[in-house]
Formats: C-alpha cells, structure tokens, sequence
C-alpha cells in the first residue's frame, strides 16, 4: 500500500489542496482579482497533474482491454469530466454559449491539436505512421453529422421552437452514440485496432513487464480505482476553479471563449499525453482513437446532458456556431477527410492541422 501511494503523489497533493482549498473559497473570492487569478493558477496546475495520473491508469486499462475498449475508457471519462466542470459552471454563471465553446474548443484541440502535433512530433520521428483507415473514415463521418445536427442546424432553428428541437436533438445524439458503441464494440471492433510488431524506444523486458502489469488483477483493479478517485478529485478542484475564475475574468477584457477553452484543456490533458507518448513510440492507432473519439463523444454525450439541463430549467443555450467557428470547423473536417484517407500520417499533414490549432488560437486571442 505504501508503495502505492508514493506512486500517486498528485492525487495526493489534490486531496490537500481540496482540505485547504473548501475552508478558505470565500476569503480566496473575497480577497480581489490578483489573489484569485493566484487560485485559479495553482487549482489548474494540480488538475492538470492529477489528469495525468488518470492518463497513466487509463493506459494500463488500455493495455488490459485492448482497442477499442481501451479508447473508449480515456474519452469518456474525459467526457465526463467536461459534463462535470460544464454544469458546475452554469450553475454559477449561466452563461449561454458556454457549452458551444467548449465543444468548440474541444474538437480544435482534439483534432488540430493533438492529432496534429502528434502527427508532426510522430512523422519526424519515424516518417510515416500507419493506422486502420477504417477508424478515421468511420470516425469523422460520425462527427460531420453530430457537429452538422447539433451545432451548425439550430443556426436556422426559429427561436420559439428550441424546446422541440432540443427534445429531437437529445435523443438523435443518444441514438447515435448507443448504435455506433454497439456497433463500435461489435462486429465493426476491428475497425479500431491496429497490430504492431513492438513500441518503438522500448526494450522486451519493458513490453514483458508492462504485459505483466497489465493482465495483474489487483493491478487492474487498482488502476480503476485510481482513475474515477481522479476524476472525482477534478471535478472537487473544479469547483471551486469555477469561482476563482469567475472573480479573474471578472471586467479583464479577456474573450469570452477563454472559460471555454479552460474547460476544454482541463477535459482533454489525459489524452494529450496519451495519444502524443503513442505517437512517439511509433503507435498511430491509439492517436486516431483518442483524438477522433474524443471529438465524437464530446458532441454526443455533452449535448444531451447540457441541453436535458437546459429544458429543465427553461435557459436556453446557444449551441450555433457563429460564422468564423463554422468556417474553421470545415476547414478542420476537410483536412482531416482529406489527411486521413489513406491510413498513413506524417509531418506534412501534422503542421498543417497544427497551423489550423494556431489559427483558431489566433481567433480567440482577436475575440472573435
């Protein structure tokens, strides 16, 4: 046990920071934007090293359960962490187009982002990579409807009728996503899955131990425990991140996607390092897996719960790309149909997402 914990210093650290943090929220909100930006700064450096000890763990599942089980573990408990810190959010600051910007920012950082950087760190590593072109086919299909349904339709959506399209867009994202994880999970699992001969930079004795680690029981059970006490700890850092935050923004002229864009970053650090540490070890497949997967389950399972929560208090959201975000995710979906058509990455196609990342970073510098 001793042993354990030593290994899990970061969770340690939150739990620390969560008996310090509770008692003095009111004194750290009430003592002005400088000490509140200072809250704000050390809440998200210790999210971001306990997402990645849920990275860690996530992995060693990955490795027990294989693709696409595996993925699908990381993504949504990413999910899960954004629904989380979204709601805590709104509860405080009933912002209307919150949750359109995060799922925005999401899928720039999933896609332009990760699988861009990863494709350029990957390519100039080992030149070409190789993944299932079926997975990237089938994913981005999957996100071109659920960004086209949810997102860029209720632009022409009449106001007195969000209610209905609401209803008619919560059940089509649970009906997408309960026929695609069927289907995902069945006879198309293969879709998903990727053989490589080893991981390159690592030795037998290295892939011997990790297989060891990963087929151990207690260490399996051990790994699920540790990634939900995780997520469990970022969604207790999160909320009072809510309130240090909203006191920080508060009159500082700072865009308004920036919260947004936390929640995205916060959401997705687990699969940055996951899938850029696949792509330096030569593994595409998981690459694909997490940035598109994220991507699709972000829509799919983000929509429904917000806009569910939104019908029940009354408060619309405005989940309609604004013109300069429908733009950018075009060119993002084009590139990406286009990169991913052949099962094969490299640092040409990896700039070329990335650049699409500075673009939107860009954008949102400009507030626009």
């Amino acid at each position: 046990m001793s042993a354990l914990l030593r290994g899990e210093k970061p969770l340690l650290s939150a739990i620390a920071v969560i008996l310090i943090a509770y008692p003095l929220e009111h004194t750290l909100i009430d003592s002005g934007r400088s000490m509140a930006l200072i809250a704000s700064g050390v809440l998200i450096a210790v999210i971001l090293s306990v997402a990645l000890r849920v990275a860690h763990h996530a992995e060693i599942l990955a490795d027990r359960y294989g693709e696409p089980y595996g993925t699908m573990i990381l993504t949504i408990s990413a999910v899960l962490v954004e629904v989380v810190i979204l709601a805590i959010l709104l509860s405080h600051n009933p912002s209307p187009t919150l949750v359109r910007d995060t799922i925005y920012s999401a899928l720039m950082l999933d896609i332009n982002g990760i699988l861009g950087l990863a494709a350029l760190l990957g390519g100039l590593r080992h030149g070409v990579q190789a993944y299932n072109v079926d997975s990237g086919n089938t994913y981005l299909t999957m996100i071109l409807c659920a960004v086209g349904v949810s997102m860029i339709v209720p632009e022409f959506i009449p106001h007195m009728t969000w209610k209905a399209y609401s209803i008619f867009n919560i059940l089509v994202m649970l009906l997408l996503y309960a026929l695609f994880l069927r289907l995902q999970t069945g006879q198309y699992a293969g879709f998903f899955s990727y053989r490589y001969a080893h991981r390159a930079g690592q030795s037998p004795q290295e892939l011997h131990a990790e297989s060891e680690a990963a087929h151990d029981p207690s260490a399996v059970r051990n790994s699920a425990a540790l990634l939900v006490t995780g997520l469990v700890l970022i969604g207790a850092l999160s909320e009072v991140m809510a309130k240090t935050i909203d006191v920080s923004l508060a009159g500082s002229g700072m865009p308004v996607i920036v919260p947004g864009m936390l929640v995205a970053l916060i959401s997705a650090s687990p699969e940055i390092m996951t899938a850029l540490r696949a792509a330096l070890e030569d593994r595409m497949q998981p690459v694909v897996n997490i940035a598109l997967g994220a991507s699709l389950s972000t829509v799919i399972l983000t929509v429904p719960v917000i806009e569910a929560i939104a019908l029940l208090s009354g408060q619309p959201i405005e989940m309609a790309l604004t013109a300069p975000q429908t733009v950018m995710m075009v060119l993002t979906l084009l590139a990406a149909t286009i990169n991913l058509h052949d099962g094969e990455t490299n640092a040409i196609e990896g700039t070329a997402h990335f650049v699409l990342f500075l673009t939107f970073l860009m954008l949102a510098a400009l507030g626009v």
